[in-house]
């Protein structure tokens, strides 16, 4: 494919049909244009070839007879005017009239082309009218010049009538243009909405449908095809992993349910070795932390693979994102933070709990990573069709190159290796994002703390009754 057509890949589905629309009418306009032209042409050359033999014919008689046969033969053809419009006139050295049926010289001096137009007044049915004339001026000795000429009234005529069913066909053609263009717009814009509307859907969690094609084998089926079969790759893929994952967490939270009952248990005993229980209490955490990470990344798989639980609803994130805040509340204030809530209205389409689990996290992660004192800063905005959850915090921060590894599963950064966690809460955050078509972002907060901005689409206004 070359550059030019690469460049006009970006191009929407409107400005593209105009596009074809211009070129079509350029091209149509361009057709008819030689056509004209070649059109005149061709008269043109008639005309010149007509009078080439005349002049050609009078030249003879000169020739034959010299000036007085000549002038007899312009005089008998003085007539031919009304007859088929010929134009003679027999001048000399002075410009003064020999023979013909031009009464003068028509011109105001001496042309400098011997192919010449001008006009001539006929009188007509009692009334003066002007005829164009297009004429052979030539030299027949060195003191006499001969004119031959004939009217081009009818071949005026013609070229305008011709000019102007070439304006009309150039705009009926920018019409039908136009139309096509319209038409092509609508079809592709309709086209590329069902598949979008599908692909929207598909990411929303329902990996069953797939894009519709019409039997037309054009570039939307083609690529629809490729498309369906690669969701169904995907799906298989998914499938495949989510019933891994399943028996994953079957088979493991089973003997770690038992194996923290058995260490309950025998907590439960008295035991006058308190070293042994005090290992106990915390191989019973290190269970704790390992069902805790284990459900967690169960929730990040089937966040990034569309399937995650839940009905999809439409509410206020505002008044949720305030409500998982006055929960955390009481947890802030025990570890010396302040909490500030701006949350507006905003409305949005998404799953309650993962919603919430997105606020939960990142409240948890400013309560434990922001020294006594700190601040918390919770926000949440409605721009555009943006829903904005800002988390300010004034901590340590995350420096721009460590941004992207704390958003990974595990990304644990080196300076909080002795703090409790398995560094999927951010993870969990940006899937539970990305699964409601949105996407979470690391900045500089205030005093060189954090900001965690997620972005959301909003609800589209209800559809009215």
């Amino acid at each position: 494919m070359s550059a030019w057509a690469y460049r006009l890949m970006p191009i929407s589905a409107s400005r593209l049909a105009m596009l074809y629309g211009l070129l079509f009418a350029a091209g149509v306009a361009a057709l008819i244009a030689s056509v004209y032209l070649l059109t005149a042409r061709v008269l043109e050359r008639d005309v010149d070839n007509v009078m080439d033999a005349e002049m050609d014919g009078l030249r003879d008689d000169f020739a034959t007879g010299g000036l007085p046969a000549l002038i007899a033969t312009l005089d008998r053809r003085a007539g031919s005017w009304g007859r088929n419009g010929a134009v003679y006139l027999l001048v000399d050295e002075h410009r003064a009239r020999l023979a013909g049926n031009l009464t003068g010289w028509p011109f105001a001096g001496d042309p400098t082309e011997s192919r010449v137009e001008f006009a001539i007044v006929a009188h007509e049915a009692r009334r003066a009218t002007t005829h164009p004339v297009r004429a052979l001026l030539q030299r027949i000795d060195a003191t006499h010049r001969l004119l031959v000429g004939t009217d081009v009234t009818d071949r005026q005529h013609f070229l305008r009538s011709l000019r102007a069913a070439s304006a009309w066909s150039v705009g009926l053609a920018a019409l039908l243009a136009a139309a096509l263009a319209y038409a092509y717009e609508r079809r592709i814009t309709a086209r590329v909405g069902a598949l979008a509307g599908t692909c929207r859907r598909i990411m929303e969690g329902d990996l069953s449908r797939r894009l519709a094609t019409q039997g037309t084998n054009d570039e939307f089926d083609r690529l629809a095809t490729a498309v369906n079969s690669m969701l169904d790759r995907i799906e298989r893929q998914t499938r495949a992993v989510k019933a891994t994952f399943d028996s994953a967490a079957h088979d493991l939270r089973a003997p770690l349910h038992r194996a923290r009952m058995r260490l309950e248990s025998r907590l439960a005993v008295e035991d006058p070795d308190r070293e042994a229980h005090r290992e106990i209490e915390s191989a019973v955490g290190d269970i704790d932390r390992v069902q805790e990470t284990l459900a967690t990344l169960l929730q990040i798989a089937e966040a990034e693979s569309g399937v995650a639980g839940g009905r999809s609803e439409r509410l206020d994130f505002g008044a949720l994102t305030a409500e998982v805040v006055t929960l955390y509340e009481p947890l802030a204030h025990e570890s010396g933070l302040t909490i500030e809530v701006r949350c507006e209205p905003a409305l949005v389409l998404g799953t309650r709990q993962l919603l919430a689990q997105l606020v939960s996290n990142l409240l948890e992660n400013g309560i434990k990573y922001v020294p006594r004192g700190g601040r918390l800063s919770v926000a949440t905005t409605t721009q555009g069709q943006v829903v904005r959850l800002d988390v300010i915090d004034d901590g340590p921060g995350i420096a721009r190159e460590f941004r992207e590894r704390a958003l990974a599963p595990f990304g644990r950064l080196e300076r909080d290796a002795a703090m409790p966690g398995s560094g999927l809460g951010l993870a969990l955050v940006a899937a539970i994002a990305r699964l409601h078509g949105g996407r979470l972002e690391l900045a500089d907060g205030a005093g060189g703390g954090l900001r965690v901005r997620c972005e959301l689409p909003a609800a589209p206004p209800p559809a009215s009754a």
